[in-house]
Formats: C-alpha cells, structure tokens, sequence
C-alpha cells in the first residue's frame, strides 16, 4: 500500500538516504555541533494519521477523558503517590501504562523511530513512515506566560514541573495555550522505557484533535519519511545490528519476548 505523496514528503529509496534524512537539517553552525530540532514518530503505515489513542478509543467525546483520568487516579496504587498529585502527572503515567490519553509519543532519537515504522512484520507489504517535526518551533508558538518559561530555563522543551508552575489542571491548559494549539514536553524518566526510548509526549488542547491535521496549517514544521515496504527489511535488519530492538527499548521479560520472536521469523513467512 502507497500513501499520497506531498510537497512535505521524501521516499528514500535506501538506507543511506534514510539516515541522511532523519540528521537533514541538524547542524548548528554557532555550535559546530550536529544537534537537531526535531522529534520523530515512525508509524509502520504511511496512512496512518497523527491521531491519539483516545480519539482511536472514545471517538468524539471528549467529556469521557475527564472520567478516563478521574478512576485511573482514584484506583492508580502506586509506592510514589507524586506521579498522581497532579493531572498533568496523573496523564503521563496512564499513557505509559496503557490507558487511552490525548498524549502522542515521540522521541527525540530517529533510529527510534525507525524501529516503530519497522517493527510490525505483519506490516512490511505496505510503506511505513517517520513524522519529522520541529518541536522547537512549535513550542515558540506557544503564548505567554508559557512561551516565557522556555527562555527562562534557557531550554527548547517543556518539563512536567515548568507545565504544572502555571497550571494544574487539564482544562487551566487548555485556557491558557487557547484552542487549536499543541506543544511538546518531556516526561519524568518513570522507568527504564522512557529512559531508552528518549521519549517526549506532544499534547494538544483539545482531546480529540488530530495533530496532522493542524500541522497541514503549518507546513514549515514538518517532513514526512516515506520507507518503502520493500525497503523494510533491510532497515530492520540493520537496527538488530545496532541493537535498537524490543529487548532494549522494552526491557524485561516482555521486550525479550517480543524480540526474540520477531527476530527469528523468517523471511518467507511474512512475504
């Protein structure tokens, strides 16, 4: 399967290419250092639109988030009682654990991405896809005093702490960015997951809107990676070689699982 291609769309055509796309753009000429602007989202289906899990999950309803949220925390039995006291917090750990959230995952690391567009075998006859975006120009767009706090800390994402100095709640969020607009923060390091997969949640202001269709209005933020099916397997394999597999970026029994019964899959069994 082909998704439409676009003026903010690249199909590589080999792994090269590929890596020269995830770095485009990386180098910072007043540092003389490669440091990129960008967070990346790999999805194993070039169609695949930008949506959340609670819109896949609760469609149009958003009066039911407030309910999701209010029995995770009610019931949540946690040894550290702080990754509940808050919303915000209360948000992040039920997306990590599961629970469908406005969230979106992403990570700052591109071969991370590329292990989410090409882990799903059952998805290599259709071309995958890694969503580029430069999370430091939207963060810019975000209004005061929010904007502000970016400059203060001298840092280009938000932290749960800088978010929760100006709000406590979702819907105190929500008034204060204003409707239709998004930003991206990074999450506390809860486990070894978060840790190793660099991860970062983008969240916007309503929990039913879909982040690629906002990022249409602003086409200068973003670029899209097309991998083509038949150039999966090579990626794939190339990512065991350099051990960004389940078994790291899950770690436990489970990422070992997964790994191992994905690895030893052969070839024709997929094609």
């Amino acid at each position: 399967m082909t998704c439409k291609i676009t003026a903010n769309d690249v199909v590589v055509k080999t792994w090269n290419q590929l890596v020269e796309e995830v770095y485009h753009d990386a180098w910072k000429p007043q540092l003389g250092r490669y440091r990129s602007d960008y967070a990346f989202r790999g999805l194993s289906d070039c169609t695949y639109q930008l949506k959340n899990s609670f819109l896949r999950n609760c469609g149009r309803h958003p009066e039911l988030e407030y309910h999701l949220l209010r029995n995770f925390r009610k019931y949540a039995r946690t040894s550290e009682p702080q990754l509940t006291n808050t919303q915000l917090r209360s948000l992040v750990l039920a997306q990590h654990h599961g629970l469908t959230t406005r969230l979106l995952d992403w990570t700052y690391s591109p071969f991370v991405a590329m292990h989410f567009a090409t882990s799903n075998t059952e998805k290599f006859d259709v071309d995958g896809v890694i969503w580029k975006v430069d999370f430091v120009k939207v963060n810019r767009l975000i209004p005061e005093p929010l904007n502000a706090l970016l400059s203060q800390e001298q840092c280009n994402a938000f932290t749960v702490e800088m978010l929760e100095s100006e709000f406590i709640t979702l819907q105190k969020f929500d008034e204060i960015i204003g409707p239709g607009n998004v930003l991206f923060f990074e999450p506390p390091s809860l486990d070894e997951r978060i840790v190793n997969q660099f991860a970062l949640f983008s969240i916007m202001t309503n929990p039913t809107a879909i982040f690629d269709e906002w990022l249409i209005k602003h086409p200068d933020l973003y670029r899209r990676i097309i991998i083509p099916a038949e150039l999966k397997w090579e990626v794939r394999d190339k990512l065991d070689q350099a051990n960004i597999t389940e078994r790291v970026l899950f770690q436990g029994l489970d990422g070992l699982a997964s790994w191992l019964k994905r690895h030893y899959q052969p070839k024709n069994n997929v094609e």
